[in-house]
């Protein structure tokens, strides 16, 4: 198993406090440094500058520490919808600079852009970690029928490409007492549905204020709710070939339900 990636801050000097971040992999910085760049070029939700990357360490603004309030909430919602609505090129397109082979956390992920969002959600987003799940154990071959099952009744979306973060669970957004900040992207182009689906699995303070905010700036299609586990199924096969057992349980019941 790959080294944990290490973090630590450190103070410029020009007194600007800075994260240095070392990556997991080589190559890890640069998807990170690109995502965060292009999540940035939006202008829509704060994301930390950066400062300067090789294909080793990162260095980034230190976000300031502060409590999730519902006014905070209600910005995150309604930047969050003009982030996706600054779109992609195309389903699983890599940010500009970005890598066609990356990763989520620490197990990878690749963005190879395609133009139906439902066999490549399942193509690329399903069934390689199903796959990786079965070679570790985790799953059983019958399990794994289940998933494919379960892909061939994904349906046609008529969404365009939305400009994902793409590993959107709680950690990964911080406040600093005004704002929320989206920092460890997995960034690629997607199902704008994704990400909310994240926040749902994983918690979110003030959840039902960030999507009722980032309804009221762009609604989103009839019978989401009735989605949201088909769109949790990425997030929970990650986690499925991260941590094993703990969420596989949750990763077939998820594809059971579809």
């Amino acid at each position: 198993m790959s080294e944990p990636v290490a973090v630590r801050e450190a103070v410029l000097d020009d007194g600007r406090e800075v994260v240095i971040k070392r990556g997991h992999a080589p190559g890890a910085t640069v998807a990170e440094a690109a995502g965060l760049r292009w999540l940035a070029s939006a202008g829509t939700v704060p994301v930390p500058a950066v400062h300067s990357h090789d294909r080793h360490r990162l260095v980034i603004d230190r976000v300031p520490a502060g409590r999730p309030s519902a006014s905070a909430a209600e910005r995150f919602g309604r930047g969050l919808a003009g982030l996706h609505t600054a779109g992609a090129p195309a389903f699983g397109a890599p940010p500009p600079d970005g890598l066609s082979d990356a990763w989520i956390g620490r197990a990878p992920m690749a963005n190879v852009p395609a133009g139906d969002w439902a066999s490549w959600y399942a193509s690329d987003r399903v069934l390689p970690y199903v796959r990786l799940a079965v070679d570790a154990g985790t799953f059983e071959p019958s399990e794994a029928a289940l998933f494919e099952r379960a892909c061939a009744r994904i349906p046609a979306s008529a969404e365009p490409p939305a400009r994902l973060h793409g590993d959107l669970w709680n950690g990964n957004v911080l406040w600093d007492g005004r704002e929320a900040w989206l920092i460890d992207p997995a960034a690629h182009g997607g199902h704008r549905e994704t990400d909310l689906a994240m926040l749902h699995l994983f918690g979110c303070p003030h959840l039902d204020r960030v999507i009722a905010a980032y309804e009221e700036a762009t609604p989103l299609a009839d019978g989401r709710r009735d989605r949201i586990g088909l769109h949790q199924l990425f997030p929970l096969l990650v986690h499925t070939v991260l941590f094993g057992q703990s969420y596989a349980g949750q990763a077939v019941v998820a594809a059971r339900s579809f």
